[in-house]
C-alpha cells in the first residue's frame, strides 16, 4: 500500500440486521456526503446502511450524526443510536467503564438526545432500552399510485414514516415503498412501513427506509409501526416487532420506548 493513501478507522456494528459503521467526525473531512456513499458500499466499501459520524456533545456522552449509505442525512436511526450506546460501552471506547458503570448512555441526535438504558450484555452483543420520545401521530392519509390507492398512517418519530396496516405485504411491496418515497405529498422524503397484524402484542413489518431502500430491520420505524398499530386499535403495548432481521420490542407510555441488541461485528480501516 502506498505511504500517501489516508487511513480511516472504523468500528462496524448492527441491530438485527441493520448495519451501521461508526467513525469519528474528524475523519469526516469536507465532503463526508461523497465519504458515506463510498465507504457504505457494499461491493467496493465496508458496506453499511449508513455512518454514524461521532462528534464531542456538550449536552450529552457523544453526537452521532447519521449520513445514510447514499450520503444524504437522516435525523436520527433508533437502531444506529442503539450500535453507538454500545460502541461507547464496549472496551474499544476509552470512556467505557464511567458508562459502564452508570448503566446509561445519552446520544445527541438530529432528534434530540436520546437516553439508552443499559440492559445486559452477552460478549459482543448489548441489550438497551431507548426512550425515542414522544411519538407524532396524522390521521390516516389516502395516497393514489398509478390506478390503485393507498393508506396509511404518517408518524413522526423526529423522522417522518408511513405505515401502511394490513393482514399481508403486496408481492410489490418495494416497487409500492419507493413511489411513496417519492410522493409530492413529502416534501423531505418518507420511511416506509409495510405491517402485518399478527395478533395484539405482535406485528410483522417489511421496511424500505430514505437514502438506503430496503432494511432487514429499522429502530424507529419500529417504533412508529407499533404506535401506528396501537393508535388504531390493533395493537396493545408492548408490542413485539418482527422483522427479517430480528426482533425488538416497543413500549408506548408517554413516550415511546424501544428495545433491542446491537452487536459489535468487528473494526478495521478504510483506504481513502
Amino acid at each position: 500500500m502506498s505511504s500517501s493513501r489516508s487511513l480511516i478507522p472504523f468500528v462496524k456494528a448492527s441491530a438485527c440486521g441493520n448495519d451501521f459503521l461508526i467513525i469519528d467526525g474528524d475523519y469526516g473531512g469536507s465532503d463526508p456526503d461523497s465519504l458515506s456513499r463510498r465507504i457504505c458500499d457494499r461491493h467496493h466499501g465496508i458496506g453499511a446502511d449508513g455512518v454514524e459520524w461521532l462528534f464531542p456533545s456538550a449536552h450529552a456522552d457523544i453526537e452521532a450524526r447519521l449520513l445514510n449509505a447514499d450520503g444524504s442525512a437522516a435525523e436520527i436511526s433508533g437502531n444506529g443510536t442503539r450500535c453507538v450506546a454500545a460502541y461507547l460501552c464496549s472496551d474499544l471506547c476509552s470512556d467505557r467503564g464511567s458508562l459502564e458503570s452508570r448503566g446509561e448512555v445519552t446520544v445527541a441526535t438530529g432528534a434530540g438526545v436520546k437516553s439508552c438504558r443499559f440492559v445486559g450484555r452477552k460478549e459482543s452483543s448489548y441489550e438497551f432500552e431507548t426512550d425515542m420520545g414522544r411519538a407524532e401521530i396524522e390521521a390516516e392519509l389516502c395516497l393514489h399510485l398509478g390506478a390503485r390507492q393507498v393508506r396509511g398512517i404518517p408518524v413522526s418519530m423526529g423522522n417522518p414514516h408511513y405505515v401502511v396496516l394490513g393482514n399481508e405485504v403486496s408481492g410489490r411491496w418495494r416497487e409500492e415503498a419507493a413511489e411513496i418515497q417519492q410522493h409530492p405529498v413529502f416534501k423531505a422524503g418518507v420511511n416506509v412501513e409495510w405491517v402485518t397484524i399478527l395478533n395484539p402484542h405482535d406485528i410483522a413489518v417489511c421496511f424500505f427506509e430514505r437514502g438506503v431502500g430496503e432494511t432487514q430491520s429499522s429502530g424507529t420505524g419500529s417504533c412508529a409501526s407499533a404506535v401506528a398499530s396501537i393508535a388504531s386499535g390493533r395493537a396493545t403495548s408492548p408490542v413485539r416487532v418482527h422483522a427479517s432481521g430480528g426482533v425488538q420490542t416497543v413500549r408506548w407510555d408517554e413516550d415511546v420506548f424501544l428495545s433491542g441488541a446491537a452487536e459489535l461485528v468487528g473494526r478495521g480501516e478504510f483506504f481513502v
